[in-house]
């Protein structure tokens, strides 16, 4: 799994100008009684039990999360045309925040509070990533998202392209307002692996290859590099030195990983309840994902109908092809290798934490590895 990571994940850059403001390194936030029943049931019952909801996190990060949510709402809060309209439908339904928890942990790692510098930083990861989402749904010719009617259902194509474009924007001046000229040039970067990784699943839409190689570079540009961002953005506003940010980085890669794993695996369930999207939609869109790729190297019938439909693009509208798909890849066994390596991946991540301080945050940071897989129970 190490040879994994460092195959897929580039190392981590150091050329940060950090702000001023007297951080102490590694010091200890104030412990909290929410904590210890964190700490109790990561010991006792192991990565499978841990954080099957965020309670016990967003508890301890109450009033951090609730600054956090007030601020998205000032962005597009009173929306004058209909790019800050298409944004502020998808950024201000519920979510569960993960990424700019991951910002907000990370700086507790080396004991920054939350404070404008870090609000700004995570703020930033929650409007990348709502702009993808917004991107995404026009390309995938998406319809629902959280549970709600996607933004282009409502507002047209053009203004869910053009409300992406507007929070990316909103996301960079962010950066810009802390000063932190090396961690707006890494979210540049990121931001251009996510689109690169978009163009390259794009592609290859419509001639279907179980390539494992290509599903790795497809799942760290779209997901595990964002995460890896926030992780190391988090590090770096905290002062941490580059080995822990290092560490942080690789974090947010197992992390993000694993979360795209789980999503492969909820998306051949019979509902779409876990994910707000309509089930079965990665079928239908002919998108690579991780049980597929495992089925039809078990099932070489299956390859080819997988690559007979995805030469006809409209057979995918018939949920009975997306359902017969499903059955079959069940069949393979496809669904517990897919666990497995989430779990891998996740436990990569956990053990990347034994670098770091000790304390609340890097809990913390293990409830959130714990509920990507968590979401499988």
């Amino acid at each position: 799994m190490t040879d994994t990571i460092h195959s897929i994940l580039p190392e981590c850059s150091s050329s940060d100008t950090r702000p001023s403001g007297g951080v102490q390194p590694h010091a200890e936030a104030p412990r909290d009684r929410v904590l210890p029943s964190l700490i109790s049931v990561s010991e006792s019952t192991g990565l499978d039990a841990m954080a099957k909801d965020l309670t016990g996190i967003h508890a301890w990060l109450g009033e951090d999360l609730q600054e956090l949510e007030n601020d998205l709402k000032t962005v597009a809060g009173q929306p004058d045309d209909l790019a800050e309209k298409s944004a502020a439908h998808l950024l201000h339904l519920s979510g569960k925040r993960i990424r700019p928890l991951c910002v907000m942990a990370a700086a507790r790692v080396g004991g920054r509070p939350f404070d404008p510098t870090v609000r700004n930083l995570a703020v930033a990861a929650e409007l990348v990533h709502t702009a993808t989402l917004l991107h995404d749904d026009v390309l995938d010719e998406g319809s629902r998202r959280r549970g709600e009617p996607a933004a282009r259902m409502i507002f047209g194509n053009s203004a869910s392209i053009l409300g992406g474009d507007f929070l990316l924007t909103e996301a960079l001046f962010r950066v810009v307002s802390t000063g932190m000229r090396g961690t707006l040039k890494d979210l540049l970067e990121t931001v251009r692996v996510m689109v690169n990784a978009e163009a390259l699943q794009l592609e290859r839409r419509g001639s279907f290859e179980a390539d494992r190689k290509t599903y790795d570079r497809v799942v760290y540009g779209k997901t595990a590099s964002l995460f890896a961002w926030a992780m190391r953005a988090g590090g770096r506003a905290a002062e941490l030195n580059d080995e822990e940010v290092g560490a942080l980085s690789q974090v947010g890669f197992g992390l993000g990983m694993a979360f795209q794993l789980v999503d492969d695996l909820l998306d051949l369930s019979e509902d779409g309840s876990m994910t707000g999207k309509d089930p079965l939609a990665d079928i239908r869109d002919g998108k690579l994902t991780w049980p597929l790729i495992i089925a039809c190297e078990r099932d070489p019938e299956l390859f080819r109908t997988l690559r007979h439909i995805a030469a006809s693009p409209d057979l995918l509208n018939d949920a009975s092809i997306g359902e017969a798909i499903r059955v079959r890849t069940v069949t393979t066994g496809a669904l517990p290798v897919t666990r497995d390596r989430a779990r891998l991946f996740a436990n990569e991540a956990i053990r990347q934490l034994d670098s770091l301080p000790n304390g609340d945050a890097t809990v913390c940071l293990a409830g959130l590895i714990g509920h990507a897989v968590a979401r499988l129970v």
